[in-house]
């Protein structure tokens, strides 16, 4: 018997929450589901999407892995996970919806057999839970799976139902391989139907980018080279490679971060108005900002690898002293640069961007510094915290708006210092924010790609990244070149300082 979609809780916070157009019926597919993203966000994102109602009625999940796991097994261990990492309460019956749709299904990738179980659980799916032969096919799986699964899938999907997939990063190494990969996907899905993830896209603060410029009458006048000093966007993790000594060595953080979440929230900052919201829209403007970026010279990128250091007062070792990292690594952890979109709009306006591990805190943020006022009467009484104009986007960890002013002190004369205008969404909106997982995943069974990378964005991105690649092959820094818990080598702040600027202290 399935189990029917639950009441919508009596909470005023799901108000207006069931405004969006419900998904088609569906199978959700997870390949990878014994993995760490499964547990903390895939489910935890259904359950969500559940307790607000937002999944179809006629809903199932199956959970492939290579590791042996019965389906209440697997049920148990999602309910657990649901129990330890859903940002919502624990309601039994939004569980019981969620959890009588899902199966498991042990096998290898490449096992001929298990993709015939695979199928036959679907097929059983189909009928006891009506979810009409539509697939959303998750991989949570290591790059060197997808050409295999992708084969595997086309080679047998059916002309019943709609079949989608989500691919998680990194999408290549670099351009010939993200050309390789886009081309053996395309031999058997069309470009409507691959969802390139990253999960920065589906943060309500990097959506609110979009709502802040194109939403409001007095930003998009002077959102440009007249008025705009510089741009810097700063991914910030005081984390470090968290065991991932495997990956990390392969990708080091210019293809960890820089290639996907950092050129992501510099193209979303210096995009064109779209003619309108629809997917191929945003991506085309996405596109030609990609497109119009300088490859920088040497001088205008800088590397970085931490050293032991103290964060928080805690002493952490150094990248090279992690386990599974080699004691004469020459992988970077760090990297920052300035870049220039050449268009009509950002002509000679740098783009400082710079994103690490290891640093004093986490944070992501983009900020625009305008230009000073050009005559300020002011001038002689102006303390010194008195700074140009900076609206900055804190995409995370405290999600908001800030616009710094200049403003007069209290009291007698005319002091004027700098203040702060504060949005944050923890204080305006009754609703809490939702997981990018969430928003990402609901939109894939819409069929919305607008917050996923198409393909021409993914080689843009590369071709960038392999041209400054490229450059460092002929040097060797001296690493470990900056402390753990610091904002990054000497040489970052030489970048930004020998223009007369730098950089903030997010």
């Amino acid at each position: 018997m399935t189990e029917t979609i639950p009441k919508q809780a009596e909470n005023p916070l799901l108000e207006g929450l069931l405004v969006r157009r419900t998904p088609d019926p569906c199978a959700f597919v997870i390949f990878g589901a014994s993995g760490d993203l499964t547990q903390r966000k895939l489910i935890p994102a259904l359950y969500a999407l559940a307790y607000r109602r937002l999944l179809p009625e006629k809903f199932a999940v199956v959970g492939v892995a290579r590791s042996e796991e019965t389906d209440d097994d697997f049920r148990s261990r999602m309910e657990n996970a649901v129990r330890e990492h859903a940002r919502d309460p624990f309601r039994q019956d939004v569980w019981d919806f969620l959890s009588s749709g899902m199966r498991y299904v042990a096998t290898d990738f490449a096992d001929e057999e298990g993709e015939d179980r695979i199928a036959q659980v679907l097929t059983e799916l189909d009928e006891e839970r009506g979810t009409a032969g539509n697939r959303l096919y998750y991989f949570a799986v290591p790059p060197s799976a997808i050409g295999t699964l992708v084969h595997q899938l086309g080679e047998r999907r059916s002309a019943e139902g709609w079949v989608r997939l989500i691919i998680e990063k990194p999408f290549g190494r670099d351009l010939a391989s993200a050309r390789e990969l886009n081309a053996l996907i395309q031999e058997h899905f069309a470009e409507q139907e691959i969802f390139r993830i990253d999960h920065y896209l589906g943060k309500e603060t990097v959506q609110n980018m979009l709502a802040l410029r194109f939403a409001n009458g007095i930003f998009e006048p002077i959102w440009n080279r007249q008025f705009i000093d510089h741009v810097q966007i700063t991914v910030a993790e005081s984390i470090g490679i968290e065991g991932r000594a495997g990956y990390y060595e392969q990708a080091g953080a210019i293809r960890d971060i820089f290639q996907n979440h950092l050129l992501q929230l510099l193209a979303l900052t210096a995009m064109e108005p779209p003619i309108d919201f629809t997917s191929d829209q945003v991506h085309n403007e996405k596109v030609k900002v990609l497109r119009s970026l300088h490859t920088p010279g040497p001088k205008s990128v800088v590397r970085g690898q931490y050293g032991r250091g103290f964060i928080e007062g805690e002493e952490v070792p150094g990248y090279r002293e992690e386990e599974g990292v080699a004691q004469d690594s020459m992988t970077e952890t760090y990297v920052a640069a300035k870049l220039f979109v050449d268009n009509w709009r950002w002509a000679d306006t740098p783009f400082y961007v710079r994103m690490g591990k290891r640093l004093p805190r986490r944070e992501t943020s983009i900020a625009i510094q305008f230009k000073r006022a050009p005559h300020p009467p002011f001038e002689e009484t102006a303390t010194e915290e008195l700074r140009p104009n900076v609206l900055v986007v804190h995409v995370q960890p405290d999600e908001g708006v800030s616009l710094a002013i200049g403003a007069k002190v209290p009291g007698a004369g005319m002091k004027i210092r700098t203040v702060n205008m504060d949005f944050l969404y923890g204080g305006a909106f009754r609703t809490g924010i939702p997981e990018a997982y969430e928003r990402l995943i609901l939109d894939a069974m819409l069929g919305d790609a607008t917050l996923f990378t198409r393909a021409d964005e993914v080689e843009e991105q590369w071709s960038l990244v392999d041209a400054i690649v490229a450059a460092w092959r002929r040097d060797r820094p001296g690493f470990p070149n900056y402390a753990a818990g610091t904002w990054g080598p000497p040489s970052a702040a030489d970048l930004i300082e020998r223009d007369g600027r730098s950089w903030r202290r997010t």
